[in-house]
């Protein structure tokens, strides 16, 4: 195999010419890809660096941010729904499509206030989402996070 067309990050037109290796598992032939988090920080930087995102490109920077599509539509001034329309259909608006791209950068450039808002609001998105379980008890009910 010369090269891989790697799918699993969500890009259709992404084909590795190394950095991989075939594997025989028990369920079958394999690939194991050396260094995922350095690949996706490499297909990161060069999305971040491009002249326009498609759908599926916010996805990817979307996603390697740790993020919602409420999260980011939070971020933006946007909806989820917003972002959604965007990732499917691929009509991200320009200002959208620059900021997206600006805070992936400088999120993994280390920049310490973009990187406390991000995890900020997805700790607060993780929070409107926690399972709340409900019990009953001889003293009444009780609900637990």
């Amino acid at each position: 195999m010369k090269q891989y067309h790697y799918t699993d990050s969500g890009l259709r037109n992404l084909w590795l010419a190394s950095g991989f290796e075939v594997v025989e598992t028990e369920y079958g032939t394999g690939v194991a890809i050396h260094d995922v988090e350095g690949l996706h920080r490499a297909i990161g930087e060069t999305l971040a660096r491009k002249a326009w995102l498609t759908g599926a490109e916010v996805r990817f920077l979307r996603k390697e941010m740790d993020m919602s599509q409420r999260a980011l539509g939070q971020l933006l001034g946007n909806t989820d729904q917003a972002v959604a329309k965007w990732e499917k259909f691929g009509k991200v608006p320009r200002t959208a499509d620059r900021m997206i791209r600006l805070i992936y950068l400088e999120h993994i450039g280390g920049n310490v206030p973009i990187r406390q808002t991000i995890e900020r609001i997805n700790d607060t998105d993780r929070q409107e989402h926690e399972r709340l379980t409900a019990e009953e008890s001889e003293n009444g009910w009780r609900i637990a996070a």
